[in-house]
Order: C-alpha cells, then sequence, then structure tokens
C-alpha cells in the first residue's frame, strides 16, 4: 500500500519534532523529506564548519540558494586552493554571509582584501589568531582598500581581534575605521599598552606603534560609544587606573563585559566600574585574584539590572556580599566554582530573605569545599522553581542526603555534575536511607578499654581507629531493590526526567545497583561514568537502552568494561560523537571494529593506555569513519602519540 501524499507544510511540522541530527537522516530518505527540511524555520542562525579542500569549492558553490548562512573555514594559507576557495565565498555567498571565522589559518592579506568587499551583509567578523594578517604592520595601509572594505563593513556588529600578537595601534585603527557601528569587540589576549600617568590622569603618550594603547583603545570607545554594548578584555594586563579610564567614557552605556584573569584589578576599581556601568547585566571576572568580597558588595549594591556573574577562581572572596547578592532581581546565574572560603551559608541567608530575590536558573560551586547537606538540602528548596544547571563537583563533604533533596527539589534540572563527590552511593542515587549496621540493641555497654591517641596507636602498640571515609557502605541486596520499585521514582535521580547532562565521575561508591536502575533518561546527552571501579558491563548496556540520546560517553578508567558490552551497547548509540575509554583494559582491537561498523557519527575517540589496542587498527579505523577528527591513543599498546584528523 503506497503511503499517501503530504504537503510540505506538514511533513516540516513533523520532523520538528525531531531531534536536530535524526532531521538530517531524514532529509537524505527522499526528495520531499529534504524540502520539507530546509523550511526556514530549521534553518535561522546556521553555520556551516569546514576545512579547506577541493571538494569544499562544490559545498560553497552549493549554499549559494540559502538565504543567510554563516562560516568557519580552517586551515588556510597562502596556496592557490585558499584564494580559490576565499573567491567563491565572495562570489556565491558575499551578500547572503551572515557571519565568517578563520581559525587555525595563515590567510595572507591579499587574498582577505580581495574577500572582504564581496560581503556586504556580514554581521560577525572573527579574526582571532590570525597573526599573519598582521605582523607586517601594513593591513588596510591603502587608502582604496580601506574604502573598499567599509562600503562592505559598515554594518557589521561583531570584531573579534583577540590573541592578535602583532595587533599595532596603527592596524587597529584602520580596521576599526571600517566598522563604525560595532555592537561587540573582543581584545582578550592582545598585548595592550596600558600605560597610565598617574599624576594627570591619563594615559602616557601616543603609545608604542607595535602594540594598542590604552590611548586608542579610549577614542575608540568615545568614537563608538553610542553603540557599543560588549568588551572583553580579558587576559590583557589592564590595570586599576586604565580600567577606570575605560567606565568613565562619556555616554559608554555597556551591558556585558569580561576581564577573565585580569590579575591586577583591585577592590577600589570595580566600585568604581559599577558605578559608573550600571547598566552592566553581564559580567566575568574569572580568576581575578586580588578582588575580595568588597566588589561582591559594590556589584550586589550598584549593578541592579545584573543577570550572570562570574567569580570564578576569586580565591579571597568568602560568604560576605553574598546573601546581598541574592537579592538582585534579574540575576540568573552565579558561578562560584573554586571560591575556596564560600560555604554558602549567606546564599541560603539571601534567598530566604521575604524581598523578591534572584531567580537562579546556573550555579555553579565546583570545588567549594565547605558546602555541606544542610546548605544543600535549604538551596534546593529556595532554587526549585527555576533552577536548570548545577555543578557540585568535587563538593567532597556532600552525602546521598543532598542528591535526595536535589532529587525531590530540582525536578526541572537538566544539567547535574557530581564528578568527584566520593561520598555518594548507590543508596542516595536511589533515594533510599541505607539501613543502620547494627539494629540490635544492646543490654550493656561493653567494656572497650583503655583510649589511646591515634599517634600513640601507630607506635604499633594499638590499631588506631578505622575512618569514616574507609568504610564501605552497605550492599543494596534484592530486597532493598524491591522496596525501590515498589516506590519507583520517589527521591530518586529517576525524578529528574529532563537532565541532559550527567557527570557522576569518580562517585567511587558507585556500583551497577544504582546505575541499572536510575539512569533512565531518554533526553540525556552527555554522561560521565569515569573511574567508577565497580561497574560492569551491566551498566553500560543498560545506559545504551534508556538513554538512546548521548552524543558524549565518558569510561575511562573502568577496569570492568570489555569488549562483550560494547558490542551490545553501540549499536543502540546512534548519535554518538564523542567516546572516551582510556585505561579500560578489557578494550581491544574488537571495539575498534565495533566501532567503526555502528558508530559513523563519531568525531572524538580516546583509547590513551589501552593495552590490547594496537595503532594499525586505529589507522584503518580513521580512513572508514568520515568525521573522526581526533584519536587520542597515548601509550596504547606502548605507543605515545594524538592523531589529529
Amino acid at each position: 500500500m503506497e503511503s499517501p501524499h503530504l504537503p510540505a507544510e506538514i511533513i516540516s511540522y513533523i520532523l520538528s519534532f525531531l531531534h536536530v541530527t535524526d532531521r538530517k537522516e531524514a532529509s537524505l530518505v527522499c526528495k520531499s523529506w529534504y524540502d520539507a527540511c530546509q523550511d526556514h524555520r530549521f534553518q535561522k542562525n546556521v553555520t556551516f564548519k569546514f576545512p579547506v579542500s577541493t571538494s569544499s569549492l562544490d559545498f560553497i558553490r552549493a549554499l549559494a540558494s540559502r538565504p543567510r548562512c554563516g562560516l568557519v573555514i580552517s586551515h588556510l594559507d597562502g596556496s592557490s586552493l585558499s584564494r580559490q576557495v576565499l573567491l567563491e565565498v565572495g562570489l556565491h555567498l558575499g551578500p547572503h554571509l551572515d557571519s565568517l571565522a578563520l581559525p587555525g589559518s595563515s590567510v595572507t592579506e591579499a587574498s582577505l582584501l580581495s574577500l572582504l568587499p564581496h560581503l556586504t551583509g556580514l554581521r560577525k567578523l572573527d579574526l582571532h589568531g590570525l597573526d599573519s594578517l598582521f605582523m607586517s604592520g601594513a593591513f588596510l595601509s591603502r587608502e582604496e582598500h580601506r574604502r573598499q572594505v567599509q562600503n562592505a563593513l559598515r554594518n557589521l556588529e561583531e570584531l573579534d581581534l583577540s590573541d592578535l600578537r602583532y595587533l599595532s595601534d596603527l592596524s587597529f585603527n584602520r580596521l576599526t575605521s571600517c566598522t563604525p557601528r560595532l555592537r561587540s569587540l573582543s581584545l582578550a589576549g592582545c598585548h595592550i599598552s596600558f600605560e597610565f600617568d598617574p599624576y594627570r590622569g591619563c594615559p602616557v603618550g601616543f603609545g608604542s606603534s607595535a602594540l594598542v594603547s590604552l590611548r586608542n583603545l579610549l577614542s575608540l570607545l568615545q568614537k563608538q560609544a553610542a553603540t557599543l554594548r560588549s568588551l572583553d578584555l580579558s587576559r590583557t594586563s589592564i590595570t586599576p587606573e586604565s580600567l577606570r579610564s575605560i567606565a568613565q567614557v562619556p555616554g559608554l552605556r555597556l551591558v556585558d563585559l569580561s576581564l577573565r584573569s585580569c590579575k591586577e584589578l583591585t577592590d577600589y576599581s570595580m566600585e568604581i566600574l559599577c558605578k559608573q556601568q550600571n547598566g552592566l547585566r553581564t559580567l566575568d571576572l574569572r580568576a581575578c585574584t586580588e578582588l575580595t568580597s568588597r566588589t561582591v558588595l559594590a556589584v550586589a549594591t550598584e549593578l541592579k539590572e545584573l543577570r550572570s556573574l562570574s567569580l570564578s577562581q576569586d580565591w579571597k572572596i568568602t560568604d560576605k556580599g553574598l546573601a546581598e547578592l541574592m537579592t538582585l532581581p534579574s540575576l540568573r546565574s552565579l558561578d562560584l566554582s573554586e571560591c575556596l572560603h564560600v560555604s554558602g551559608a549567606d546564599l541560603v541567608k539571601g534567598l530566604s530573605s521575604p524581598q523578591p530575590g534572584a531567580q537562579l536558573d546556573t550555579l555553579s560551586l565546583r570545588n567549594c569545599t565547605y558546602i555541606r547537606d544542610t546548605v544543600m538540602f535549604s538551596l534546593t528548596q529556595l532554587l526549585s522553581c527555576n533552577l536548570r544547571q548545577l555543578d557540585l563537583t568535587s563538593c567532597v563533604c556532600l552525602t546521598d542526603l543532598s542528591i535526595r533533596a536535589i532529587a525531590t527539589y530540582l525536578p526541572a534540572l537538566t544539567v547535574l555534575r557530581l564528578g568527584w563527590c566520593k561520598e555518594i552511593s548507590d543508596w542516595g542515587l536511589l533515594g533510599m536511607v541505607e539501613p543502620t549496621k547494627d539494629c540490635e540493641p544492646r543490654d550493656k555497654e561493653e567494656d572497650k578499654g583503655p583510649s589511646f591517641t591515634r599517634t600513640f596507636g601507630n607506635m604499633g602498640f594499638f590499631q588506631p581507629p578505622s575512618l569514616p571515609f574507609q568504610e564501605k557502605p552497605r550492599l543494596v541486596t534484592e530486597e532493598d531493590l524491591g522496596a525501590f520499585r515498589e516506590h519507583q521514582e520517589g527521591a530518586s535521580l529517576l525524578a529528574l526526567r529532563a537532565l541532559q547532562e550527567l557527570d557522576l565521575s569518580a562517585c567511587s561508591k558507585l556500583t551497577d545497583t544504582s546505575i541499572t536502575q536510575v539512569l533512565h533518561f531518554p533526553d540525556l546527552q552527555r554522561l560521565s561514568l569515569s573511574m567508577l571501579p565497580e561497574i560492569s558491563d551491566d551498566s553500560l548496556v543498560s545506559v545504551a537502552h534508556h538513554c538512546r540520546s548521548l552524543t558524549s560517553l565518558a569510561l575511562s578508567h573502568c577496569p570492568q568494561i570489555s569488549d562483550q558490552g560494547m558490542a551490545r551497547a553501540l549499536p543502540l548509540l546512534h548519535r554518538l560523537q564523542h567516546l572516551f575509554l582510556a585505561c579500560c583494559d578489557a578494550v581491544t582491537n574488537e571495539t575498534l571494529s565495533i566501532i567503526a561498523l555502528h558508530c559513523d557519527r563519531l568525531r572524538t575517540l580516546d583509547v590513551s593506555m589501552c593495552k590490547d589496542i594496537t595503532v594499525h587498527q586505529v589507522d584503518l579505523l580513521q580512513s572508514r569513519l568520515p568525521f573522526l577528527e581526533k584519536v587520542q591513543c597515548r601509550f596504547a599498546n606502548g605507543a605515545d602519540f594524538t592523531m589529529v584528523l
């Protein structure tokens, strides 16, 4: 019986329910499905990434029928093929190109200048790391070239000049004069001269011709203050005085500011910044190691519209000021990872305020080792309505109680990272309370003899007392599992139906018992079970059956994972793109054959230190998988190298 002919609109509607990778596969079934996949709803903000090759020429010509798209072209150089690729881009895609990035390239000035005049609709230009363009200092030195580029880039909104070692004042001025309506500028990692005269309160001289100077940067900010909203000065040597000068530019109203790894910044300079740029919505202060809780208080006092704040690796920050920070009504994302003195108590205090406060959807407390179960129990209840992403990696004091609280109060979580939380056990994932080890009452207290210090015991006379983390939890029995199945979800991890990423790395107390019963997430895309010595092929097969949307799976340092488990699991994981099997001693060349047969979308593979995998088999795998980009095989079968394809 022939299937009825359906209008393209109906087919498009049906395909809209598919994951994007499945929709790509569906487009290859027949022409009517391909045409339906070209619906404008599926083609918004599409960016194509490819290296320079002879086949890319035909691909570029085929893109000419699209209304708008972006390109990421890698490995460009001074060869005739690279020049031909850029010529085809300008000829077929010129006015329809939204964005252009050229990573990992050494494109020549002549090649780029032959392309840019054709890109009249360009909105975003990414030149980061293209030192070959600016090394001579002659880029855009001719007036006719500047006029052509200015006519093409007059509507450019985003310009990325990060990691350019040879960007000079002249080159910077010439390029930015062609982009009069910038909304976003990135100079991260550039060598900028921030010389400042403290007595005159202004930049020194005209700067060095070999470096971008503070004077020229301020001049640009003044000219484009009406449009510029995003500025990235991460990994530069910006000084407190320079930051104050930038913050006080007349008419400048920044919305996004990134100052990551700017080591010289002080609390006072941040207080000035917050007062002058009080419309900031995103502020990145990661690894600004001199900042303290004074900065947190300044942010909480002045930045009432702030939505995202990152304080990661700001080691001097404590709980002080976090309660006030939680009163910001627009705050949605907070990163406190590696703030070693944060215990979270003030977060709870601020969120408990009767006044409307932060509605966090993303919270990172990675490596905050003072976080305890009591704090997590309170936080989960206070953030239950909105939280979507939670990172508790290396919060080593958390136990099963925190896991039960997360499962009970945070049902909307899409990302949960619990790596290196070594006190988490099967009981926590199952949502059950571990029975006491000795439930029988004692008639009388036994005489335990004299007490001695641990130091005295270690001298050899007495056995030192056992430590809590040395005790293994009681194993879950079939009777316990029966009780779990009766109650089903309850406070178990099963309740987190929306999970898309889960990290359980190095939670070494976990076994097959909880993994097979709880990891049933149809939308899960990224899963890490690395360094779980107790899990076996049973866990792998169960995950493959119940988590078929996986694109990334990490099983490194799982000694019980074998070829047999891979043979049963990989045929079920059609979307798998990244697979990590380092130090899986039971995995052999047979697994590579299984991967070649079933994982045609694989892009990354790590088989480092797998003693029974040979380099010859890795080479064979490379020839059979068209999308494989990177293979890590250090010390595999004695070899020591990494293949980047």
